[in-house]
């Protein structure tokens, strides 16, 4: 007789208990041919199922040697014992072990994903073997749908699936009635009637006795090992199973194995699984809605400054504001505007004057700023009407007595009138002008107060209030697209060229603009810092969640590594199962600040969302981060369980 195919040799188990050890087995001899029909029996705490796990390479000897078809165990790393336990062995446990979450036929197909079987032959193969063991009308059945022997059945065909040299079997009637556990008991006869080397673990002697040879263990000791038949010489008459498929394929069978299992378990805990996304959900939802409420509300903002004219640039005569010299100055004029206006930075240019004088309608009378401008003035200034029109060029020609009055004016001198002040007349000191148009109120800029403000054309003002062609001040609006601290240092030229000298200066009120933008930011960031910290402790509780659910998966995870799952495939399913919670999370979470954009505007806050196609990326990337950079540590710690322990604990 040639190789035993399994080879024990001065082999011994011990365990940690305080601080000293207790040795399980002691030295222990064995070898067992291909095809022999083995009991091991013995007392509970004999040593029996631990040396059954040390067979079916699920632990690890403490001492000795322990071959398979004459290959040391000692020198395989754990992915190898997979594929041992994979290739060569099928395992029969007491309480069944089945996946509560899968069918029968998914349960019995499990050991062939990760061989890497096409998923149309493997279902192929576990329908027939189901079927053999009288249970093709189960085949769709979860384990809580079938009896304990219907369980062990599908067990056993799980065993069968990879086509398995060596059955070993851990008290397989034990659990089952009499009869059931008859029917166990004559299948495991005719599996080694096939061949197959069958290895029964009991401590009942009736179940020993169907068997070929019996060893008893006792203390950690083999007492005895006496033989009642020799081994079957009959080859397996069961069709190899089929061919394994490498690379892509295999790869592609197993993610989608872990992407169904992740979804599986997601569905089983729904109500811990939304809870756990619901820190993901927030965070992301805070981000997103931050970005797009800080864009709406700095584009807001920054319409709002352009209707103060802040990208506007006032010329004024002389050196400074405190410069005393300046109302001597003249050589600002109406021709520096026209020269300004033929610029490709310039998008409205309006020279202006200013006076102040009494204005009376009526009985009514007040102080007033007369401001003398241009037809180009209201577009320089971003000025509304609310009433009326503007003036236009033809009235600045021909020195109309025409004059736009504010909203400070219509309340001071038409408050309690019915009619529209449009038409009317008012006296200008003892000028006649007639009204025809009234201005929306402006927001409060630089220069603004509540006086009461007159618009006319500045050549009315010039000729029939100042007396003088000069200007008080050239207002220049910059182009959108436009710097204006560029079209700044462009004006500074063009008018010093101009002018010979520098005698004027210029007040670039866009500093207004960027201050104002500068603290949005700024907010806009603070906020967003702290919705990214949402997101950390999002993160933190789908890595605890995970943690729990290795702890309350562990059961699961020794059965797949018993049926040859890699380390690898373990940490690639909870690894998935973490990134779903936080992508399902994100997109909830993005789902929900698009929500809260609509109730916004439905509501008519006044909040204005402008939602980012790179904020919205950049939320589900950051999710998918998270649930890779959170749930490692709780995958990993699942695939670094021994499988052994792994099936003791569940």
């Amino acid at each position: 007789m040639g190789r035993p195919l399994i080879e024990v040799r001065d082999l011994s188990r011990e365990f940690p208990s305080g601080e000293r050890s207790i040795k399980v087995l002691n030295g222990i001899d064995l070898a067992i041919e291909a095809g022999e029909m083995v009991a091991i029996v013995g007392a509970s705490g004999s040593g029996k199922s631990t040396l059954m796990n040390i067979l079916g390479c699920l632990d690890r000897a403490t001492s000795g040697t322990y071959r398979v078809a004459g290959r040391d165990v000692a020198d395989l790393d754990a992915d190898e014992l997979a594929a041992l336990r994979r290739e060569h062995f099928g395992f029969i446990f007491q309480r069944y072990h089945l996946l509560s979450e899968l069918t029968a036929l998914g349960n019995v197909e499990i050991p062939a994903i990760y061989a890497g079987q096409s998923p149309g032959a493997r279902r192929t193969r576990a329908a027939a073997l189901l079927g053999r063991l009288g249970m093709g009308d189960r085949t769709g059945h979860r384990p809580s749908q079938l009896s304990g022997g219907q369980q062990q059945r599908v067990s056993i065909a799980r065993a069968l699936m990879n086509n398995a040299n060596v059955i070993l079997a851990d008290e397989p009637t034990g659990a089952l009635d009499k009869h059931s556990g008859e029917e166990v008991l004559r299948i495991l006869s005719e599996l080694n009637a096939e061949g197959r080397t069958v290895i029964i673990v009991t401590h009942d002697m009736q179940v020993a006795n169907r068997t070929g040879r019996i060893i008893e263990i006792s203390d950690g000791e083999i007492l005895s090992d006496r033989r009642v038949a020799p081994p079957a010489d009959t080859p397996a008459g069961e069709p190899a199973a089929p061919p394994a498929r490498g690379g892509i394929g295999a790869f592609a069978d197993r993610f989608r194995e872990a992407f169904r299992m992740a979804l599986l378990a997601m569905r089983a805990h729904g109500l811990r699984t939304f809870l756990t996304m619901l820190g993901i959900i927030i965070g992301i939802a805070s981000v997103v809605s931050v970005v797009a409420l800080g864009q709406g509300s700095q584009q807001r903002v920054l319409a709002n400054i352009s209707s103060l004219g802040t990208n506007t640039l006032e010329i004024f005569a002389g050196r400074d504001f405190g410069d005393t010299r300046s109302g001597r100055v003249t050589t600002l004029v109406v021709a520096d505007a026209a020269a300004l206006a033929g610029q490709p930075y310039v998008a409205a240019v309006t020279p202006t004057v200013s006076t102040s004088t009494t204005v009376r309608y009526g009985s009514k009378e007040a102080n007033a700023l007369v401001n003398g401008v241009g037809d180009q003035y209201f577009t320089a200034k971003g000025t509304h009407l609310a009433d009326g029109r503007l003036f236009d060029a033809t009235s600045v020609r021909t020195l109309a007595q025409d004059v736009v009055i504010d909203e400070n004016t219509r309340k001071t001198l038409f408050e309690g009138s019915t009619r529209s002040p449009v038409g009317e007349v008012v006296f200008i000191g003892n000028v006649p002008a007639r009204v025809i148009g009234v201005t929306q109120p402006q927001q409060g800029g630089f220069g603004s107060s509540q006086n009461l403000s007159l618009y006319l054309p500045y050549t009315t003002v010039q000729a029939r209030f100042l007396g003088s062609s000069s200007l008080r001040s050239i207002t220049v609006r910059v182009a959108d697209d436009v710097s204006t601290d560029l079209a700044e240092q462009a004006v500074t030229r063009l008018l010093t060229q101009r002018h010979g000298t520098k005698d004027f200066f210029i007040l670039n009120t866009d500093d207004i603009r960027k201050t104002i933008t500068a603290t949005t930011q700024t907010l806009a960031l603070l906020i967003a810092a702290i919705a990214v910290i949402s997101l950390v402790v999002g993160g933190i509780g789908v890595m605890n969640i995970m943690l729990v659910s290795v702890s309350e998966r562990v059961g699961e995870i020794g059965v797949r590594m018993a049926v040859g799952a890699r380390r690898a495939d373990i940490l690639q399913q909870f690894l998935i199962e973490a990134v779903l919670v936080c992508l399902i999370g994100g997109v909830l979470g993005i789902a929900a600040a698009l929500g809260l954009g609509v109730l916004a505007g439905v509501l008519g806050s006044g909040f204005s969302f402008i939602y980012s196609t790179t904020s919205i990326v950049a939320a589900v990337l950051c999710s998918s981060l998270i649930g890779i950079a959170f749930g490692f540590l709780p995958a990993r710690n699942a695939s670094q369980l021994d499988p052994v322990a792994a099936l003791a604990r569940d």
